[in-house]
C-alpha cells in the first residue's frame, strides 16, 4: 500500500509538471532559467520537460493499478531519482547555485531517492 501511495504521488507530480511544461515551455525561463531560442529548442523543452515527465508519470500510474508493474516502476524511479539527485546536489554544491528551483528540485529528488532506497533496499518486508 505504501508503494502504491508513493507511486500515485509521484505520478501526480510528474504528470502535472509535465503537462504544464508541455503547454507552457516558456515557464521554464522564469522558474528554472531555461529558455529556448529556436523552434528546435522549444521542441526539446517540450519533449524533455513535458513528454518525458508525463511518460514517467504514466509508468508510475501503471505501477499503482497493475501489481505486476509496481516493482518495475519503483526500480525505474530509483535510477531516475539517483541520477537527478546526485548530479543536481553535486553541481549545486560545486557551482554554488541554490536558487529556489534548485533547492526544491534537489529536496524532492533526494527525499524520493531516500524513500526508494529504504523501501527497496533496506527495509525488511512484512511476513
Amino acid at each position: 500500500m505504501m508503494a502504491r501511495a508513493f507511486l500515485g504521488f509521484v505520478a501526480l507530480m510528474f504528470i502535472g509538471y509535465g503537462l504544464y511544461c508541455l503547454v507552457n515551455p516558456a515557464m521554464l525561463a522564469e522558474g528554472a532559467g531555461i529558455a529556448a531560442n529556436s523552434v528546435t529548442g522549444t521542441i526539446e523543452l517540450q519533449s524533455m520537460y513535458g513528454g518525458l515527465q508525463v511518460g514517467v508519470g504514466v509508468l508510475c500510474l501503471l505501477g499503482v493499478f497493475r501489481k505486476d508493474l509496481e516493482h518495475a516502476a519503483l526500480y525505474a524511479l530509483l535510477f531516475i531519482f539517483a541520477g537527478l539527485a546526485v548530479v543536481r546536489v553535486s553541481l549545486g554544491l560545486t557551482r554554488g547555485d541554490f536558487s529556489g528551483y534548485t533547492v526544491f528540485a534537489m529536496s524532492f529528488e533526494a527525499a524520493c531517492l531516500l524513500f526508494l532506497c529504504w523501501y527497496l533496499l533496506l527495509r525488511k518486508p512484512a511476513g
